[in-house]
């Protein structure tokens, strides 16, 4: 395993990740009632996982998608600017990062999922 770096899930990452996925929004519950179990056409998706240095929302690594939830704190400019850098660096490892607002999730359930499936680029 020569130049082998560990990408996914770094052990200083883990208190961090239990730790959003027991204190889930309530856009990210709904949302993960959608995606767990892999009954979104058999993807399995993962909840507060770990990328980089990042914890990305969910992330399905079959599809190299990531999804991530957006409330008003996204609004600001400097978090703004922070997350088109982390969606750059995620894109560098060749992940899609899909963003939706949180009221999206329940004003539209049908349509997030709707996204997220035509984004898919294997087929079952």
């Amino acid at each position: 395993m020569a130049n082998s770096k560990k990408i996914y899930n770094k052990p200083r990452q883990t208190d961090r990740r239990k730790e959003l996925r027991s204190n889930l929004t309530p856009a990210e519950a709904a949302l993960w009632q959608m995606l767990k179990n892999s009954q979104l056409l058999g993807r399995k998706f993962r909840r507060q996982h770990g990328i980089s240095c990042y914890i990305v929302d969910f992330c399905c690594r079959e599809e190299r998608l990531i999804i991530e939830l957006d409330g008003e704190v996204h609004n600001d400019p400097l978090r703004a600017e922070y997350d088109s850098i982390r969606d750059a660096q995620l894109r560098a490892l060749n992940y899609k990062v899909l963003h939706f607002e949180n009221k999206h999730v329940f004003r539209h359930p049908e349509g997030v999922l709707q996204i997220i499936i035509s984004s898919f680029s294997k087929t079952h």
